[in-house]
């Protein structure tokens, strides 16, 4: 079940915020579905034995990691090791037959994505000697709800949403909730650091004044098979990086306004299988490779179409599920994860979802105005036993600016986590020589709940003032 909470109305936002059932996402089932525009076709995953033989060292690892990436491991005493190294080109080869098409590796996992409209070509590949299991992931759709055409956005904001009294206009209660001011006026802002949006796409980005001047590295799509332009597909990762990247005094300022962005786009939102644990996966992979710092994934998992591939809470232990053991290595790449807990909660499921089950990351559940947890806030705690979420930030509702540039309320856990993520990157800009574990204790040692953590409310809410001016150090890098 996709964990997406869409814009909703005002009035179902004031509902979830004053504890009531009753939030709703689109439906796949009851909108209006067209035909698949392609030939039927699978996507396998290959897991392959090892990687003997391969051209790459570790002894040259400029060849596959960029100068980034690698100073910033070796700032956090990281070594690059064996999971670095890229997949074994000669094992790619084998695999890129007549019949299919490689569309993406994990070095990580040792792992190669296929397509093909032809299954009978997959039996003799399951046979070769570096193939250790094989997996249909994806199998194409009859039908998909087709994505909106409406791109239409406003250039200016309206008159009323200026607030004069306050330079953070409608994002100030959000982020004084967690004390983060104090970062900003102390000049943490989020200068010099590299946050990654995992996402859906980014409706408008490119053109909604205010998101379009939010410093960008660049842009990805790891999606099989590609949009034509992650500008227009779902504004959802708009929204999120609205949260934090976003300066309009006395209109919106986000958590980390100075920060540099690179839009990850690893969320098909046309079906829900199991390939996408692959592609947040890729995404993840290269965020690592340009030396992001820190990621925002807002996405996550646990149900699928016709419930091929299905997780159950055993699997919930940070190491079960693809998503959740590469999301468990990113610590020890050197990169902080912020992550949504996801929106299962008022359903059957209620749990946390994957990869928020991870280990080493930062779980974000959220609250109402009331700072209490919204009903549909994923809780823990994982089967291994840990405390989950970790951390609390507003979220039933949170300020956006939308992919049509207005600002407007919106309601999830999705919204929760960015509010955090531009903060922890404001944080560990003014504190560089942490590492990773050593920023994502912090943030849960200064929240309110550090003493009696529990599975609803997690460490509870994060004092990010309470961080800073317990850290040796307050200068402006």
């Amino acid at each position: 079940m996709k964990q997406y909470i869409y814009l909703l109305i005002f009035t179902i936002a004031c509902l979830s915020a004053t504890g009531m059932p009753g939030y709703a996402v689109p439906s796949k089932e009851t909108s209006q579905k067209t035909k698949y525009p392609d030939r039927k076709s699978y996507i396998y995953r290959f897991v392959l034995r090892d990687k003997q033989g391969t051209p790459f060292s570790l002894e040259r690892p400029r060849e596959f990691l960029s100068r980034k990436s690698i100073e910033r491991r070796r700032r956090q005493n990281l070594p690059v090791d064996s999971t670095d190294l890229p997949v074994n080109p000669d094992y790619i080869h084998m695999l890129a037959t007549a019949g299919t098409k490689i569309i993406g590796t994990s070095r990580w996992n040792n792992s190669v994505l296929a397509v093909t409209t032809d299954t009978a070509a997959i039996a003799p590949l399951r046979r070769l000697g570096c193939v250790k299991e094989c997996t249909m992931v994806w199998q194409s759709p009859d039908s998909i709800i087709p994505l909106s055409r409406h791109y239409n956005y406003h250039d200016t904001f309206n008159s009323w949403d200026s607030v004069k009294t306050s330079p953070y206009g409608a994002s100030e209660k959000q982020i004084a909730t967690l004390n983060g001011m104090a970062l900003h006026k102390k000049g943490y802002t989020g200068q010099g650091m590299t946050i990654a949006v995992l996402d859906g796409g980014f409706r408008n980005a490119d053109k909604i004044p205010a998101i379009s001047r939010i410093r960008k590295a660049g842009t990805r799509d790891f999606v099989y098979p590609p949009s034509k332009n992650i500008y227009r597909e779902t504004d959802h990762g708009t929204k999120v990086l609205s949260v934090m990247g976003t300066h309009v005094p006395h209109i919106y300022i986000g958590t980390a306004p100075a920060a540099t962005y690179w839009l990850l786009r690893c969320e098909d939102t046309r079906t829900e299988q199991p390939v996408e644990e692959d592609y947040w996966t890729m995404a993840a992979e290269f965020a690592d490779s340009v030396g992001v710092d820190v990621i925002n994934s807002s996405i996550g998992y646990n149900q699928y179409d016709h419930h091929y591939g299905d997780h159950r809470y055993h699997d919930m232990n940070g190491r079960t599920t693809l998503i959740s053991r590469s999301a468990s290595m990113l610590a020890g790449k050197g990169i902080v994860l912020v992550c949504s807990a996801g929106n299962s909660g008022m359903g059957s499921w209620k749990k946390i979802v994957f990869p928020a089950d991870a280990d080493d990351i930062i779980t974000v559940g959220a609250l109402t105005p009331q700072l209490v947890n919204a009903p549909f806030s994923g809780i823990g705690p994982t089967q291994d036993g840990r405390v989950k979420p970790d951390v609390m930030a507003p979220g039933s509702p949170v300020s956006v600016i939308s992919g049509r540039g207005t600002v407007a309320p919106d309601i999830g856990t999705s919204f929760a986590s960015p509010i955090v993520c531009g903060l922890v990157a404001c944080l560990w800009q003014a504190h560089p020589e942490m590492t990773a574990r050593d920023i994502i204790e912090t943030v849960r040692r200064y929240a309110d709940n550090y003493a009696t953590p529990d599975n609803i409310f997690g460490y509870g809410i994060p004092d990010f003032k309470s961080a800073l001016d317990s850290l040796p150090k307050n200068r402006v890098e």
